[in-house]
């Protein structure tokens, strides 16, 4: 496996060409979510994080992924670069130029709903210590 391209990761959640709002949205403009979805807006105040798959199979992705929203951010291998819009069309598309930050995608447990579509981005310098990023690997069936 490898970690995942901003592409790579976008297109999972997004569940391809459905552009669903958030991984589990069906039909695809569905907003809804609550916090048997995702974990949220501190939905979990005790523990904050929840164990990965625990929210299975209702907030999975097209695919099955679990926890593409909420949670934790999820580091992505492209550096963060400001232009990017959530609606760039490209094709097998990275940003691999060095920048002092790397994009993050995903939500995490502390953000409001909009903080977890599909399309949402965020950064952060790759050498911070924080303990609500995670890393997803992506692999070829």
């Amino acid at each position: 496996g490898w970690l995942p391209t901003e592409a790579e990761w976008n297109y999972a959640a997004a569940g391809g060409s459905e552009q669903r709002a958030y991984p589990w949205s069906n039909p695809p403009g569905s907003t809804t979510i609550d916090c048997t979805y995702a974990n949220y807006n501190n939905c979990y105040p005790n523990t904050y994080t929840t164990n990965v798959g625990a929210l299975s199979p209702k907030g999975d992705g097209k695919w099955g992924q679990s926890d593409l929203a909420g949670n934790l951010w999820e580091w992505n291998l492209d550096w963060y670069d400001s232009s990017y819009t959530n609606v760039q069309q490209c094709t097998n598309c990275c940003n691999l130029q060095d920048a002092p930050y790397r994009v993050l995608r995903g939500g995490v447990f502390y953000r409001p709903p909009w903080g977890l579509r599909s399309a949402g981005r965020d950064y952060n310098a790759p050498t911070a210590r924080i303990d609500y990023v995670g890393a997803r690997c992506s692999r070829t069936k």
